[in-house]
């Protein structure tokens, strides 16, 4: 225990944008994942396929889908498993950014697109679990944060390349701290909790934002 709180003490600093320093990063991750650690065991979801089942997930998450909308969504299920399988299951947001393939995620996001009720982050948090790597969680929280410096989140295009404005926005941060998101990655397998860099990333900001 002692040389687990040692190796703790000496994580490295998660960098934010206006200055602000996570210190103890992996203090903060593990309080939230404490609270919230049914929600992240839960393993269930399939990579390729998308049906009610990821949208009941989403909702145990707190994106609040409600039957009408999850109906809606699941009109376009064709089109969005379609686009799925353009994106490998372990494709990450941590590669070049010309090894991502954004046309395919574009096309995702798009199938998304005007169904009342369904933004940003009702639709991440459904797709989240089918791409955990890539796809980050854009709640109001996150949103905020990447809007206040990166005037590209708030284009008119389509709700695609707008969600696709909000992913590239978030890469800036994540190759930013990708060092010490992989060693809290690492601290986390040891205590039986496996998240990629996005989802580390993803609560930080939102524990130091919300």
């Amino acid at each position: 225990m002692k040389r687990c709180a040692a190796r703790a003490a000496h994580m490295s600093t998660i960098i934010l944008r206006s200055g602000v320093e996570v210190e103890n990063p992996l203090d903060v991750a593990l309080q939230f994942l404490q609270a919230y650690s049914g929600y992240e065991a839960d393993d269930s979801s399939r990579p390729d396929s998308f049906d009610e089942r990821d949208l009941r997930l989403a909702n145990r998450g707190g994106a609040r889908i409600s039957a009408a909308e999850i109906a809606a969504i699941l009109e376009r299920r064709g089109e969005i498993e379609s686009s799925l399988r353009k994106i490998g299951p372990c494709t990450s947001l941590t590669e070049t950014a010309s090894s991502i393939p954004w046309i395919a995620l574009t096309q995702l996001f798009d199938a998304f697109g005007n169904i009342r009720g369904v933004g940003f982050s009702k639709m991440t948090k459904a797709l989240h679990r089918k791409r955990p790597a890539l796809i980050p969680m854009l709640d109001s929280v996150v949103q905020e944060y990447l809007t206040k410096d990166d005037p590209a989140t708030s284009s008119s295009e389509s709700f695609g390349a707008r969600a696709i404005a909000f992913v590239r926005s978030y890469k800036q941060d994540l190759d930013r701290n990708r060092s010490p998101l992989r060693e809290i990655q690492r601290e986390l397998v040891s205590r039986d909790y496996r998240l990629t860099e996005v989802r580390i990333l993803d609560l930080l900001i939102w524990s130091v934002n919300a």
